[in-house]
């Protein structure tokens, strides 16, 4: 049974994919997303005045230290040995919204989208647990993959 997906044998069960014929590379992968909150609710984040503190500080740590459990987390996912997670936020007062870049990078034999992902969904889910007690309401969308780098797929963007 070959129906493209690498998680699942012939017979159509679940494995990991075996990755040990693969040369080392490279791999950078890039992800992102955003959490939308009451204007009330940016203001403290941005102001610094959030009473559990600094969120984006918190959230940043969260999201190395979840790009660094991927393989704990998604039953699939390879160990991987990562050489750099580098987080960023930006704060959009017109839409009341944090947007959260992560890019990950490995030497390895399989891709780091799913630690880039992880790392995004991480952050944003820190910044909803610190933020709660005043806005229940947040909302996190647009995670999604941007961009990746490296294994024999090469280059991909999104569009």
């Amino acid at each position: 049974m070959d129906n493209g997906l690498t998680h699942f044998d012939k017979e159509g069960q679940a494995h990991m994919v075996d990755v040990g014929e693969k040369g080392e590379t490279r791999r950078i992968a890039k992800a992102a997303g955003r959490i939308e909150m009451n204007a009330s609710t940016l203001q403290i984040i941005a102001s610094g005045s959030a009473k559990k503190g600094d969120v984006l500080g918190i959230a940043r740590i969260a999201a190395i230290q979840g790009s660094k459990r991927t393989s704990e987390l998604i039953p699939l996912c390879h160990p991987l040995y990562l050489t750099s997670v580098a987080v960023e936020f930006g704060l959009d007062h017109k839409n009341s919204a944090v947007e959260c870049t992560v890019i990950a990078e490995t030497l390895g034999r399989t891709g780091v989208e799913m630690e880039a992902l992880t790392a995004v969904s991480i952050a944003l889910l820190t910044i909803y647990d610190m933020c709660k007690a005043v806005d229940k309401g947040m909302k996190m969308t647009q995670i999604r993959l941007l961009e990746k780098q490296g294994g024999r797929s090469g280059h991909w963007q999104a569009e």
